[in-house]
């Protein structure tokens, strides 16, 4: 079985090497970059499975960075998690909306971030055990980790890509966040409710372009469905 291989981006070695130091124990390979640049020179080269990126970095911020990569073709897709000391629930919000698909705050547990890297890995894989999923023009293929609307392919991130599969495979349902958490990210992660609205507008934002965001319904105090029919 190949190792999956982790880029840590941290400019304070010491918490660096404490994070390799982890992973390597539990059998990833680790990449390590202290700055933005050696990170990109690192992602060039590698394509690591997954990056902990920290916010603060020397030479760019790690949001920055995050945003870049999700920007790029080839590396939109690349799971990320944010590491910070920034606790608010405002930078979180920031931190999810840039791109990165789980947030960590410092200080963390060895433990906690295995458990939040493992989470983020299962989300990437997809569900390539599911059939395809229709509705009207919107097509998603769990097993080809493609989505098509009206024949065009829609990029969108692995969180979103699980969210909307799970949606179209439940629609006409009413889920709340704390359902969609437990249902698409998994009982035992660490994540707030909060973070399924951040998922939500991001996946509506991919979709709105053939109109098919009007397909993620919000039932004010209540929660989301996936609804083809309008109201």
């Amino acid at each position: 079985m190949v190792s999956k291989q982790i880029l840590i981006v941290e400019d304070e070695k010491p918490i660096r090497d404490m994070i390799a130091f982890g992973l390597r124990r539990a059998g990833f390979e680790v990449l390590e970059a202290q700055d933005c640049a050696t990170a990109r020179c690192c992602v060039a080269d590698h394509f690591p499975d997954l990056m902990l990126v920290d916010w603060m970095l020397p030479d760019s911020s790690g949001l920055e960075l995050t945003r870049w990569m999700k920007k790029q073709s080839d590396t939109r897709e690349m799971p990320v998690i944010m590491l910070t000391a920034r606790a608010e629930e405002e930078d979180k919000i920031r931190g999810l909306e840039g791109g990165a698909d789980d947030y960590v705050t410092k200080p963390f547990s060895p433990r906690e971030l295995l458990a939040r890297i493992n989470a983020v890995l299962r989300r990437a894989k997809g569900g390539d055990d599911e059939g395809g999923l229709v509705a009207e023009g919107l097509v998603v293929d769990p097993a080809g980790h493609r989505v098509r609307a009206d024949g065009v392919e829609v990029s969108l991130g692995p969180t979103e890509f699980r969210l909307l599969s799970f949606f179209m495979a439940h629609q006409e349902r009413v889920y709340s966040r704390s359902q969609l958490l437990d249902r698409v990210w998994g009982g035992n992660v660490y994540v707030e409710e909060r973070t399924v609205d951040v998922h939500i507008r991001r996946l509506r934002k991919a979709l709105e372009q053939k109109g098919y965001d009007r397909f993620i319904q919000t039932v004010r105090g209540a929660g989301y469905r996936f609804s083809t029919q309008t109201g």
